[in-house]
C-alpha cells in the first residue's frame, strides 16, 4: 500500500541517496520486458523530456519504494512521481499518460473503472508480467532515448 508523504519527502529522508531529478521520474523493474517496453514508450512521447527513469534494483530505487512504503521485492510494486506526489498501480499508468499528452490522454478512460478493478487489474499483469512478456535488462538496452533518462 502506498504511503502518502507530504511532496518530496524524499529529499528529507536520509535513506533515500540524493539524486537529480527535477520531479517527474518512475522506478522500474529493470529485468522485466514489459517494463522496458514502458520505458521505451515513455522515452518515445515524452517530447518535453522530462522523465527519469531509476531501475528498481539500484540502491535509489528500492529506497525511494521503501520510502513510499512498497516492497521492492513485490512484483506489482511500480513507483511514479510526479511534481514531488507519488503514485502507484494503474493511478500512475494513468498520470503518465495524462502527462505525456496527446492520444495518451485516452488512458484516462481506465478511470471509469472501480479503483478495486483498476487495482486487481494491475496486479495481474504485474505478477504475471515475467510469464507474459518475458525478461530484459533495463540499463543493457540499446535505445539512447532510454539510457539517458537512467538514473543509477
Amino acid at each position: 500500500m502506498l504511503k502518502n508523504r507530504e511532496p518530496f519527502s524524499y529529499r528529507k529522508d536520509k535513506s533515500v541517496p540524493p539524486f537529480s531529478a527535477a520531479g517527474v521520474f518512475t522506478v522500474m523493474d529493470a529485468r522485466c520486458s514489459l517494463c522496458a517496453r514502458g520505458a521505451a514508450w515513455i522515452a518515445r512521447n515524452d517530447k518535453a523530456e522530462e522523465f527519469k527513469i531509476v531501475p528498481l534494483q539500484s540502491d535509489l530505487g528500492g529506497a525511494l519504494m521503501r520510502h513510499y512504503g512498497l516492497d521492492p521485492s513485490d512484483p506489482a510494486s511500480w513507483l511514479y512521481v510526479e511534481d514531488g506526489q507519488a503514485y502507484s498501480s494503474l493511478d500512475a499508468v494513468i498520470r503518465v499518460g495524462k502527462r505525456l499528452g496527446g492520444i495518451w490522454k485516452i488512458l484516462s478512460l481506465l478511470r471509469v473503472l472501480p479503483a478495486a478493478f483498476q487495482d486487481g487489474l494491475y496486479r495481474f499483469v504485474a505478477v504475471n508480467r515475467i510469464r507474459f512478456f518475458g525478461t530484459s535488462d533495463l540499463c543493457q538496452l540499446p535505445d539512447p532515448e532510454v539510457r539517458k533518462r537512467l538514473l543509477l
